[in-house]
């Protein structure tokens, strides 16, 4: 952070834009060279994630960053600020950037996939993306950095260029985009034309003089026009894209594109409509019980689904719907946990999916069916599995135990038992869909398998991948012992506190 302090602090939220997009260019320009290609990500992904901790550092200090960028229309700018919501989200996302760098560089060496370069240059353009998400100043900003990012990831998941991956892409972009433009758009034009201001600004931007009625449709607006959240049923995106590499389906599930959604949507809810407004509208029951029906039937499905990225991409629409539940339940402690199951599922599903891409990579397995005895190959890679699926589960001593106990406390203050219910049987579907699978892994023995386990018969994947899939598993148990300073971040956002009092 030192590196920073001599820098006009309002310019940092420049730099965490510019930073990866830059990086993008150099990227295209080292082409041709993979060890510099991968080096400029790796050095380009560390000094975004040294820039957003100086944000993190003056946000802590009270200062609170701004920077105008330029007027499109009289009254709607392209502007950013930067709040702690925001900076949560910049933290999970540079530093999952990073990890996924690293395996990345494994997993597509190990692959032997083709179009590294764009590869590495597309996500550099999403992280960039992601950023201007993160520290968007208003709806107007949010909505144009969100269609970008939409359209930075597109090649990314029709990577491999056949027939799959065509309509997969397809089905990716024509959901995003169509949902974005004829729902998320007219929320935004309807709160401008309502309440003649889409600056985010604590307690929401709208008062006791506008009709609910409006503001009651303009939050389904926004739920569904939020399409990377993925509820149902405009969630089959998120399935389709399964067809991408494994650590683009990381950067969809853990560090960028659906954590963007469930960010967006939670930053409405808190800097638009205000947790006060949003408690008197028609519709906000309506769509929380969307949003928990989404947890349980992606659940079920996910129990249905042999192949391993088939069930954790369901795994992951059901998760998505825990941030959305929590922000609908329009409560400060509920909110909380919404927002720190941002960081925690990030943590958890990226080991999850990183595990996924290695066992591909070591053993060219893709379905659960298969893995009977893959433990004694694979006893690491396994044995993070199970980490991250109990940290998904919501168990101790992992990460996702604080944020559904945040969820579960905010479900009971509300009175919503019907909520709670849904907490508990979907933990209970997590076991089902989850935990069988290091369990097959470690303890079901194919026919062949007579020999006592050894070291020298491991077949784990390439040393980055195990590197990268160490640090994320290590992270589940390192944010259950010390969760506090994400908490304390999401402390000082306006009306929101992990003791309810907001």
């Amino acid at each position: 952070m030192n590196l920073w302090q001599n820098i006009d602090p309002s310019l940092l939220i420049s730099l965490s834009i510019l930073v990866p997009f830059i990086g993008s260019l150099l990227v295209i320009a080292a082409g041709k060279l993979p060890n510099l290609r991968e080096t400029i990500t790796l050095v380009t992904a560390t000094v975004l994630f040294t820039i957003v901790l100086a944000i993190t550092d003056h946000t802590f200090q009270g200062v609170v960053l701004q920077q105008h960028v330029i007027d499109l229309f009289p009254g709607l700018a392209i502007s950013f600020t930067v709040e702690p919501l925001g900076v949560l989200f910049a933290l999970v996302a540079s530093f999952l950037w990073i990890v996924t760098s690293i395996y990345a560089i494994g997993y597509m060496r190990g692959h032997n996939e083709n179009n590294q370069t764009r590869f590495f240059c597309c996500f550099a353009l999403a992280i960039s993306s992601v950023m201007a998400i993160c520290f968007s100043g208003n709806l107007l900003t949010l909505f144009i950095f969100y269609e970008v990012l939409t359209l930075s990831t597109y090649p990314l998941v029709t990577h491999a260029g056949n027939d799959a991956a065509k309509r997969g892409g397809r089905i990716y972009l024509g959901i995003l985009l169509s949902t974005s433009i004829l729902f998320l758009l007219f929320a935004v034009i309807g709160t401008y034309a309502l309440t003649g201001n889409l600056t985010f600004q604590a307690g929401g931007v709208f008062d006791s003089s506008h009709s609910k009625m409006i503001m009651a449709i303009l939050l389904v607006l926004f739920c569904y026009g939020i399409g990377k959240a993925a509820i149902m049923p405009f969630h089959r995106w998120l399935p389709a894209a399964m067809v991408a590499p494994t650590p683009v389906s990381a950067l969809l599930h853990a560090v960028a594109v659906v954590k963007a959604g469930v960010f967006s949507l939670l930053k409405i809810v808190i800097y638009i409509f205000g947790l006060d407004n949003l408690k008197e509208l028609a519709t906000t029951d309506i769509m929380l019980y969307i949003g928990a029906a989404t947890i349980l039937l992606s659940s079920c499905i996910a129990m249905t689904k042999d192949n391993l990225k088939a069930r954790l991409a369901y795994s992951t629409v059901s998760q998505l719907s825990y941030i959305v539940v929590g922000a609908l339940l329009a409560s400060s402690i509920a909110s909380a946990g919404a927002a720190l199951h941002i960081a925690t599922h990030a943590v958890g599903k990226i080991t999850l999916f990183f595990c996924a891409g290695a066992i591909m990579v070591a053993c060219h397995k893709k379905n659960i069916s298969e893995m009977a005895g893959l433990g004694k190959k694979m006893p690491i890679t396994m044995a993070a599995f199970a980490i991250g699926a109990i940290s998904i589960i919501g168990l101790p001593p992992m990460a996702g135990t604080w944020s559904k106990w945040y969820l579960t406390i905010g479900a009971l203050e509300s009175d919503k038992l019907l909520i709670v219910a849904t907490l508990m049987i979907s933990s209970l579907l997590n076991i089902a869909y989850l935990l069988p699978i290091p369990i097959k892994a470690f303890f079901d023995k194919t026919s062949t398998d007579t020999q006592p386990w050894s070291w020298q018969q491991t077949q784990e994947a390439p040393l980055p991948m195990l590197i990268a899939i160490s640090v994320t598993s290590i992270g589940c148990i390192v944010l259950f012992f010390y969760p506090q300073p994400l908490i304390d971040l999401i402390n000082l956002i306006p009306g929101v506190a992990t003791n309810g009092e907001g």
